[in-house]
């Protein structure tokens, strides 16, 4: 009896593409391939790539290269696979195939042939907007005959766990409608399509049946979600009504909402995600920059003004939210008086967590055609003092919270057998989403386990991250 095939799947990239690895682990579990955690010990190694930015396409030719190391086939999938199809296996030969979105349903298929030696056409690149409707509420129709991740799946859930975290991240939507200049993400990952809410809720209590105890919401664009439904069907306020039932999951703790616009959050919006027990006192608003000039070069709404009144909105309904964006600094045509708003409205906003990137020309986006590019040196120098700014505000938010009661889902329990009661406990609070912002350390813990929330109180903070020790008093 010849030995089961053996796969091993490296993820590169964002929430998004963690959620469409598992969708791939469970196709390839489901056709007969054996999910090798060692890369070392696998007959194909396939890497998730991310085309996000620059540094992320390098991370993911030197994990490619990496992978033919190994000895092991090697396939590139994902997102920069998706993007540059043909040219990536062209300027890669390490890579035995590059597969686009539309291989997905055949995956364990196509494996199967690279393995036996067959070689198959890499990917050839298309603009991904083009393939369904303008129009978005004839998207779900249309769809049926395009591959979209983590869509179309119907009664079954094609995924399968890739770690035992109590946290898993479900896909709401897919694509983005929206045209900023800098993105490219819209021409590779396609227009807007909406997952049904039964689909959602069906992975929500799978989810749920495998230990999962905090649902992160991912998309391009989560406010979006449900605009091509139709009236209805919610149109767009299914979000809203969706969150309660997500939360409503048996064994589901806590529901977080990611990739929120803040030209499209509404104020019921804002309601439903600040009031609705189980949904995480939690906003990550892609602000982008503070300058007016700057955002209407960058093709997006609004300004320094209207994003506190968003932020003051939000806190005047959960006074400890926790808000989060990320910043572009060295935006072409950026000024010292752009970067001098920019700071201010950090100042101002009092933001828990905030990712700060330094301006680059991406292929085939507007802003890469605009004129007044800055020296990379200036956009260096600003990164750095806006960063700087940025750790220094982020840090005193976090100790205003000194005091406050959090409840802290347990994420990991480190044993020391040399020294009783020397436990690490490490957790998140409400405010803070996985891997980005921050953590929460406590003190005194107990006989906590992983997936358990815990009422504690913050008794200090380092950085962004917060040291508390559980509430005798909850």
């Amino acid at each position: 009896m010849s030995s089961p095939r053996r796969v091993s799947l490296l993820t590169l990239g964002c929430a998004r593409n963690e959620v469409d690895s598992e969708e791939l682990a469970g196709r390839l579990a489901a056709g007969g391939w054996e999910l090798a955690e060692d890369p070392q010990s696998a007959d194909v190694v396939v890497v998730n790539t991310c085309g996000f930015v620059e540094s992320a396409k390098k991370d993911s030719v030197d994990t490619l290269l990496a992978a033919a190391d190994t000895g092991a086939k090697v396939v590139a999938v994902g997102c920069m696979a998706e993007r540059y199809g043909a040219e990536l296996a062209e300027s890669l030969p390490e890579a035995d195939a590059v597969l686009g979105f539309d291989h997905y349903p055949e995956l364990a298929e196509r494996l199967g042939d690279v393995v036996a030696g067959h070689r198959i056409g890499s990917h050839v690149p298309v603009d991904r907007r083009t393939l369904l409707p303008i129009t978005p509420v004839e998207r779900p129709a249309a769809s049926a005959g395009v591959t979209v991740p983590g869509h179309g799946w119907g009664p079954r859930v094609l995924r399968a766990r890739l770690d035992d975290s109590p946290v898993a991240s479900l896909k709401i939507a897919s694509g983005c409608d929206r045209r900023c200049s800098f993105c490219a993400i819209p021409s590779f990952r396609g227009s807007f399509v909406s997952r049904s809410p039964e689909e959602i809720l069906a992975e929500a209590t799978w989810l749920a049946g495998q230990g999962v105890k905090e649902l992160f919401l991912v998309s391009e664009n989560s406010t979006s979600y449900g605009k091509d439904f139709g009236r209805a069907h919610g149109g767009t306020r299914a979000l809203e009504r969706l969150l309660p039932r997500l939360a409503g999951v048996e064994g589901i703790e806590r529901v977080r909402v990611s990739y929120l616009q803040p030209a499209e959050t509404r104020p019921d919006l804002v309601r439903a995600i600040a009031t609705t027990a189980g949904v995480a006192d939690y906003f990550d608003l892609s602000f982008q920059h503070a300058s007016e000039p700057v955002l209407r070069r960058m093709r997006r709404f609004g300004a320094g003004g209207s994003f506190l009144a968003l932020i003051d909105q939000i806190r005047e309904l959960a006074p400890a939210a926790g808000v989060r964006t990320n910043v572009i600094v060295g935006f072409p045509g950026e000024t010292e008086a752009d970067v001098d708003e920019l700071e201010r409205f950090l100042t101002r906003a009092r933001l828990d967590a905030v990712g700060v990137f330094g301006y680059s020309d991406e292929d085939g986006t507007e802003a890469e055609r605009l004129h007044g590019k800055l020296d990379e040196e200036v956009i260096a120098k600003r990164v750095a003092r806006i960063a700087g700014l940025v750790e220094e505000l982020t840090a005193q938010r976090a100790e205003e919270r000194i005091g406050e009661l959090v409840d802290v889902l347990v994420e990991e329990v480190t044993h020391d057998a040399s020294a009783k009661g020397s436990d690490e406990v490490v957790g998140r609070a409400a405010h803070q989403a996985p891997e980005v912002d921050g953590a929460c350390m406590l003190l005194d813990a107990g006989d906590v386990r992983v997936g358990q929330i815990v009422r504690c109180r913050v008794v200090d903070s380092e950085g962004v991250d917060l040291i508390v020790r559980p509430d005798v008093e909850a």
